[in-house]
């Protein structure tokens, strides 16, 4: 993370190990500024006071590590974002006019967008900022996976079951909602159906009855051209002594076939005037036939044009239709779909007897599974409980006790208006992932009420509560990153050893960051930043050491006893180190 012109800080980049880091420095040395900037790089408020006396913005840029199937890369590429090389860019800026922008992966996004990739990028536990397990469904995911497969096999199947509920829940309320609408649908289909089937159209009629209707209305003149044709042909009974095209074709044949063996050519010619006495015989016949067949009949005419105009009638209502043209087809096929559709909606009716049988055979299954939940994520809660409270007793609050409610809401309303499934004798609220709600209480001394977790402790309390509750969740929780400020708030002695030792333990399965005052708990960090603040006359500014080596034992030699060259303090300051490497 780089932090430039924010508050004190001039230009620093803080490199956090993967493992646990502990952030360090005087009081007023800007340590605050690392968590803030942070917290900008997570969607925080943007407050124009903190960017840098003289500077026209502040800004923040982070690299995070993470995997490209992690919710908040899919979230971030969704987004337009891109992944560099396995890292998500981050970058917050801050004007000192109060504009703040934020780029993700390259490029521009609203600041909500970090506030949702926060959700599951860090967890922030500190006196005044707390997120991830202080909500109630994060609480619950977290116990189901701190429960393992007791919880896991029958929250599959009832998962399941409520995605079918809703399914069928969703069809019947469609069926019965609009069942209007879907009686005024039958009826037009009804009708419609019933005025083709009057008609009885047929596949191919609208054609054939205009090509006969043009044909009748032009009887007259199609008999005289046939008739003139075949006298032109065959020749006229009227004129004995007129000359027809196949008398001439077939003297003209004879005069060829008389010398056709003296010259190939000349039979071919030959062989093809009797082809053309033939073709033009069989026309003239054809002729003759068609102009005797002709029907001129006004009445068939007028026969012809009505049953036109009621094909029309029905081409104009329903001849639109998919893929086809205007006309009979597209008639027809509409016909075809309509009854089906029809169908279709006279069985809706045992249709919603069916679904309404299914919907309350599901609800009682997810009734019995609900339960199944409920006594299993009541025992891992009790094991949870006892656990949190073991390790407060370890961390300077052995009178508190934390205990987890697992409890449902009952539905107003009775039978078919409850909206809810019956558990145990009760109607209850459900939803994906059971009916259960899941809340972590405190009673931080005996004879205290137990409270939600977020009122039942004081600032200083809850980020050691929070501290016991992530270590025991280690592992099962998908946030890769924690921050904790002030977590040693009011603690010290050996209460802080076991501080920093439960830091370390989470730090095994998740990467830590805490801001801390106490070297007990700086000892056990993987990495220590020293945020150090210098002034040379003009300007102050504070900058980002990492330490190691002799540097890091002069920094809790100062946190120890205030003075760097303290050979008591450094050979406590060592002892410490000594024993967050061995553990002991």
């Amino acid at each position: 993370m780089r932090i430039r012109s924010l508050g004190v800080i001039d230009d620093a980049v803080v490199e956090l190990s993967p493992g646990f880091t502990a952030v360090t420095g005087e009081t007023g040395a800007g340590k605050t500024m690392v968590v803030t900037s942070l917290g900008l790089l997570l969607g925080g408020r943007a407050d124009p006071a903190l960017v840098r006396i003289g500077a026209k913005s502040a800004v923040v840029e982070g690299r995070i590590t993470l995997a490209a199937t992690a919710p908040a890369a899919v979230r971030a590429e969704e987004a337009g974002a891109e992944l560099d090389d396995g890292a998500l860019l981050i970058s917050r800026t801050v004007s000192a006019e109060g504009r703040s922008r934020a780029h993700v992966g390259g490029r521009s996004v609203p600041v909500g967008l970090l506030g949702e990739l926060a959700d599951d990028l860090v967890a922030v536990h500190g006196q005044t900022d707390q997120q991830g397990l202080l909500r109630p469904a994060r609480q619950r995911e977290s116990l189901d996976r701190y429960a393992g497969d007791a919880v896991a096999v029958p929250l599959a199947k009832y998962t399941a079951a409520h995605r079918r509920l809703r399914a069928v829940a969703a069809e019947l309320a469609e069926l019965t909602t609009r069942a209007r609408e879907r009686s005024q649908e039958a009826d037009l289909l009804r009708f419609g159906l019933d005025e083709i089937a009057a008609a009885e159209p047929q596949p191919g009629e609208d054609t054939e009855l205009a090509a006969e209707a043009e044909r009748l209305g032009h009887a007259e003149a199609l008999a005289s051209a046939a008739s003139a044709a075949h006298a032109a042909l065959a020749g006229n009974p009227e004129d004995p002594e007129g000359v027809d095209a196949t008398t001439l074709v077939a003297g003209a044949h004879r005069a060829l076939e008389a010398v056709r063996s003296h010259d190939p050519a000349l039979a071919a010619l030959a062989e093809r005037l009797g082809e053309i006495g033939i073709l033009m015989a069989d026309v003239a016949g054809e002729l003759a036939g068609y102009a005797d067949g002709l029907d001129a009949d006004p009445l068939r005419l007028a026969a012809v044009e009505e049953r036109r105009a009621a094909l029309n009638h029905l081409v104009r209502k329903y001849g639109e239709y998919g893929e086809y043209g205007k006309d009979i087809a597209a008639v027809l096929a509409w016909s075809e779909q309509s009854a089906a559709r029809l169908a279709e909606l006279d069985g809706d009716d045992d249709r919603i007897g069916e679904l309404t049988a299914e919907r309350d055979a599901l609800r009682t299954e997810l009734g019995e599974l609900a339960q199944e939940l409920t006594d299993a994520r009541t025992a891992s809660a009790k094991r949870f409980a006892d656990a949190v409270t073991t390790e407060l007793g370890e961390l300077a609050m052995p009178h508190a006790r934390v205990s987890v409610a697992v409890r449902q809401t009952e539905v107003s309303g009775d039978g078919e208006d409850a909206d809810g499934i019956e558990v145990n004798g009760r109607t209850v609220v459900y939803g994906p992932a059971g009916a259960d709600e899941v809340e972590l209480l405190l009673a931080p001394h005996p004879g205290a009420p137990p409270r939600p977790i977020a009122k039942g402790a004081s600032g200083g309390e809850l980020s050691r509560v929070m501290l016991a509750v992530e270590v025991v969740f280690a592992g099962t929780d998908p946030v890769p990153t924690y921050l904790f400020d002030e977590v040693d708030a009011g603690v010290g002695g050996k209460a802080a050893v076991e501080v920093g030792r439960r830091l370390a333990r989470l730090a095994r399965s998740a990467q830590v960051v805490v801001v801390t005052h106490l070297p007990q708990v700086a000892a056990f960090a993987d990495r220590q930043l020293l945020v150090e603040k210098t002034n040379d006359g003009s300007v102050t500014r504070s900058g980002v050491t990492v330490l190691e080596g002799e540097e890091r034992v002069r920094e809790l030699s100062r946190m120890l006893a205030g003075q760097e060259d303290s050979e008591t303090a450094r050979a406590h300051a060592e002892e410490l180190l000594e024993t967050a490497r061995t553990g002991t």
